[in-house]
């Protein structure tokens, strides 16, 4: 029975006219799913759904989204990040989500990542805050010195002196939010790359609260936060965290942006 299907142009080019023909008409594509993005039940048979490629380096995988969650699109990841994600789809263990920010370190990046709700306006929204473990200069320059918030002020992020009112939308940036955890924030590909490349990445997917997921499930947006590092320091409450973003805009070491939960 044929599908409803989304194919983009760009997984159709990775996995042939054959193969995405024979997606679209119910073949080799499921009827019901768990959905890649927000993990709740999907039937490719009574509404749209997305078909998402994740490619690493020798392994690809083909996921299914609802299309109101993720669009049809590539995503690179890196091949141990997808291996792990294999592992998930397989039935192998998972950690559970705790109930405080998650954080972990991408020591490929030098960045650590922590997730949390943030109060901004009345509203709760899903935000990363993005610190490094030690001082990033720009490429080239000597060592010793830390572009860390002019490197990201280039790119689109916004300065912020106080939290009070949601950031702007950094076009081309994205977080991505599959199978219920948290993978990277993609940022556009160079040198006319069609897909995005990972900005960050996580060494081991992230697993994010119930509460995180919902709201950004329902936004369909995450704050991205930025500070230099000995900014923010690692907090085991959302309340705590929110007092180390506000004393880092006072100090004008923080900058935002607002990054769709999914590719451009």
């Amino acid at each position: 029975m044929p599908r409803l299907l989304d194919v983009s142009a760009d997984v159709r080019a990775e996995i042939g006219d054959e193969e995405a023909d024979r997606l679209l008409g119910g073949d080799n594509a499921p009827g019901s799913y768990d959905c890649t993005s927000c993990r709740t039940p999907g039937d490719s048979e009574q509404e749209r759904t997305s078909t998402v490629l994740f490619v690493g380096d020798e392994t690809a995988v083909l996921a299914f989204a609802h299309a109101g969650c993720l669009p049809s699109q590539v995503v690179q990841v890196a091949e141990d990040q997808l291996q792990g994600a294999v592992r998930s789809l397989t039935g192998s263990p998972q950690g559970a989500a705790g109930d405080g920010p998650v954080e972990a370190a991408a020591a490929q990046a030098v960045l650590g990542v922590t997730s949390g709700l943030v109060l901004i306006g009345g509203d709760l929204h899903p935000a990363l805050v993005v610190e490094p473990t030690g001082p990033i200069a720009r490429p080239g320059a000597e060592a010793g010195g830390d572009d860390f918030l002019p490197l990201l002020i280039e790119q689109g992020f916004m300065p912020l002196s106080e939290l009070t009112e949601a950031p702007r939308t950094l076009p081309g940036w994205s977080v991505l939010l599959a199978m219920g955890q948290l993978h990277a924030v993609l940022q556009p590909g160079t040198g006319g790359a069609p897909s995005q490349v990972a900005w960050w990445q996580a060494h081991q997917p992230l697993v994010v609260t119930e509460g995180w997921r919902a709201a950004a499930n329902k936004t369909h947006t995450v704050l991205v936060f930025a500070a230099p590092v000995g900014s923010i320091g690692r907090q085991p409450r959302e309340d705590l965290l929110r007092d180390a973003l506000d004393k880092s805009a006072a100090n004008g070491r923080l900058v935002a942006a607002a990054m769709p939960l999914a590719g451009t």
